[in-house]
């Protein structure tokens, strides 16, 4: 079975949109939410999701979400992420390859916004994917129970959880599967196509340099 698990936190707009592209395939879907106060957790009772309450904070809720989950795949979603028509059968065919218990999968990333910069940052996030072998929690996650087990899962960290759970699976067990997660773009738009990169890329650099995420969060923000 695919569990699908979604951290929320005040994503009432967003959340549906979500919720219908992956629902005819999950097997059930875990909202893990962080204290919403729009509705969020009243919407989601009318989408068949299941919703538990977790502490704020992505790589809390994403372990929270895990924890409760039973399938023996996960597939994690950021809530402002919508999968592509086709993922399913893309994901369904990873998950029936050899040795795929031992390996992850993230979609390819693409924005919601017709703007030529959005395009410029999809080239961006393609390279770091190939030479990096970085994609963010906004590529999805799709990874056996097994593995996910194995590596000690998501880290109740306040940011970068994604980034260390991929550093955990390293690059010869990823794989990017060519259906697109869209992902909103409202956050390039308020923060700028130019700034927003360049603010994420040095609070990479931060992350890296060893830097705790809880005194890096205070940039991010």
């Amino acid at each position: 079975m695919l569990s699908l698990i979604i951290p929320t936190l005040n994503a009432a707009e967003q959340l549906p949109a979500a919720l219908e592209s992956i629902q005819t395939a999950a097997g059930e879907i875990i909202v893990a939410d962080g204290g919403s106060t729009d509705g969020t957790q009243a919407l989601t009772s009318n989408l068949d999701a299941t919703v538990i309450n977790a502490p704020p904070g992505r790589g809390p809720q994403l372990a929270a979400g895990a924890k409760a989950a039973a399938g023996d795949w996960l597939l994690f979603l950021h809530a402002d992420t919508v999968l592509e028509t086709g993922w399913a059968d893309a994901a369904q065919a990873f998950m029936d390859g050899p040795n795929t218990q031992q390996k992850a999968a993230v979609f390819t990333f693409a924005l919601d916004d017709p703007a030529p910069q959005a395009r410029r940052i999809e080239r961006w996030v393609d390279w770091r994917c190939r030479n990096w072998a970085l994609p963010y929690g906004d590529q999805g996650l799709l990874i056996s129970r097994a593995l996910y087990d194995a590596i000690g899962g998501f880290k109740p960290i306040s940011l970068f959880e994604d980034v260390d759970i991929i550093r955990r699976i390293g690059a010869v067990r990823l794989e990017v599967l060519s259906p697109k997660a869209l992902t909103s773009a409202a956050r390039y738009q308020r923060g700028g196509y130019t700034l927003r990169p360049l603010r994420n890329l040095t609070c990479l650099s931060l992350y890296f340099a060893g830097i705790p995420p809880h005194v890096i969060g205070r940039l991010y923000r």
